[in-house]
């Protein structure tokens, strides 16, 4: 969503790049350039002047003129600035003493409502409790239906006793889903409620209405990352008519310019809390708005990457891939195997590795990778015997051939596979891998390979890996220099990953 933004961002700090100190002149000519590309990514004007100010003030003290690299001072300042308008941290969800925890869901039609409510309640499922779900929403057609679905996808209960399109009191479902819950020791109600095409007099009575019956412990603005400007005046009238409690942004993974989520926390005073990115159930998370203020300036999301990591690796799976990698024990095509279906579930490639630092000057190389080449792999590697997979080495001509028949792929293609498995098998013996970040583990410096040269003497030489997916995918190729703008520190080295050999996008 912020890509538009993010390019022009990055274009204005590179602009900077090797002035050793900043005159006033040229503080005003990039405050004028990011006022611009706020605009332009429909960013609301009162957050766009207050933001602008704050920079301004303190591009000008003493923290960017006695900095030893000026530029790099400004990047950190606007990206602390973002984290600021975006709300500081992250807040979780009030429950209530004694159960059950209510949560409110409002907003206008088309939003998101009924999808976030299942998303809501997965997740709060995950986190150990028991939601209810509660149709209240009897205006739209088939949205009773709807929550039926997502409920039963969820493995949620949803309350819903009436058939909606039109039929029923949703005041009255509201107040009875309360006792529902308690009598059926459900510890959280998340009411879905109707929305309208536009803001008017009868959908705020009904909203303000159920909040009064059932008293919620939070009441939840969902709104449409991609309504732009618009997104002020409904945040504003839900803010007045319902007295909103937090906000959660849906379709982030639409290709809108962005202006609601830098505009909505401001306008409403109330904390974004949740953040939808997709389709399926799964695509939804705590909102960090450390880590968006990283998105938007180029930085990568590395912790979100690794709680991804953490949640598709089991702790058992975790020790015991750790101790083969690192205890010497030999990594099969088996464990590859178990570590790729594993980062599937992480879900698209291309968004995994958009989370790397420096990976948005390849937006475009990421968007034609295809998914399908993984499954490609997957079929290769199905299609050996155990023996096989224990020991690549003894995958010869004529097993060569079964493979391919098997997985319904070339020989060429198997070869490219067992080639590529040996480069990663090295690697990850060298790295620890991926199983060592989601285990927690700090990174290391790259290891050093010791050898004598000519006249005895022992030269040190830095390995330097392609990273999990250029290692398992794709030969090595040299490290590429990030630019300064990306925030982290100029002798930072981005894992190389050749996208030629992860597959691309069919017109």
């Amino acid at each position: 969503m912020f890509d538009t933004l993010s390019e022009r961002l990055s274009g204005i700090f590179n602009q900077l790049r090797g002035k050793g100190r900043l005159t006033d002149a040229d503080i005003d000519a990039t405050a004028r350039q990011i006022r611009m590309a706020l605009l332009e990514a429909d960013v609301a004007l009162p957050v766009v002047k207050t933001f602008i100010d704050q920079v301004k003030q303190r591009c000008r003290g003493a923290e960017v003129s006695k900095a030893l690299n000026p530029a790099q001072q400004v990047i950190k300042i606007v990206n602390e600035e973002l984290i600021a308008i975006l709300g500081g941290e992250s807040r979780r969800l009030s429950l209530a003493k004694n159960p059950p925890t209510v949560i409110m869901l409002a907003g206008l039609q088309g939003a998101g409502k009924t999808t976030l409510a299942g998303k809501l309640a997965l997740w709060l499922k995950g986190q150990g409790h028991e939601p209810l779900l509660v149709a209240a929403d009897l205006q739209r057609p088939n949205a009773v239906e709807q929550l039926r679905v997502l409920g039963e996808r969820a493995g949620v209960e949803v309350y819903a006793p009436e058939a909606g399109s039109g039929v029923g009191d949703p005041i009255q479902v509201s107040r009875d889903s309360l006792a529902h819950a308690t009598r059926h020791a459900r510890d959280i109600v998340i009411i879905d409620t109707a929305g309208r095409l536009g803001i008017d007099q009868e959908m705020m009575a009904q909203a303000a209405a159920i909040r009064d019956v059932t008293n919620p412990d939070e009441v939840l603005f969902v709104i449409d990352a991609m309504i732009g400007q618009d997104a002020v005046t409904t945040a504003e009238a839900f803010r007045d008519g319902v007295g909103i409690t937090g906000v959660v942004l849906s379709k982030l993974d639409g290709d809108a310019r962005g202006g609601a989520a830098l505009s909505v926390r401001h306008v409403t005073g109330q904390p974004i809390m949740f953040a939808s990115t997709g389709e399926k159930l799964t695509d939804f998370d705590v909102f960090h708005p450390d880590r968006m203020a990283s998105r938007i300036l180029g930085m990568g999301d590395v912790l979100t990457l690794i709680e991804q990591a953490e949640t598709v690796f089991e702790e058992e799976q975790k020790e015991r891939m750790t101790q083969k990698m690192l205890g010497g024990e030999s990594f099969t095509l088996t464990d590859f195997l178990e570590q790729l279906l594993a980062v599937r579930k992480m879900g698209p490639i291309a968004n995994i590795l958009g989370m790397m630092p420096g990976m948005g000057q390849m937006k475009d190389q990421l968007a034609d990778l295809d998914d399908k080449h993984l499954d490609k792999v997957t079929a290769i590697i199905r299609s050996m015997t155990q023996a096989e997979r224990d020991d690549p080495r003894i995958i010869k001509g004529s097993r060569r051939l079964r493979i391919a028949n098997g997985s319904g792929t070339t020989v060429n293609d198997v070869n490219q596979i067992i080639t590529r498995f040996f480069d990663a098998q090295k690697m990850m013996k060298q790295m620890g891998g991926m199983m060592g970040m989601a285990g927690g583990r700090k990174a290391t410096k790259s290891p050093t390979i010791k050898r004598k040269g000519k006249g005895g003497k022992v030269k040190k030489r830095t390995v330097r890996s392609g990273g999990i997916a250029g290692g398992m995918f794709g030969p090595r190729q040299q490290p590429q220099q990030l630019p300064d703008a990306s925030g982290l520190p100029a002798d930072f080295q981005m894992p190389s990953i050749d996208f030629s050999k992860l597959g691309k996008k069919k017109d």
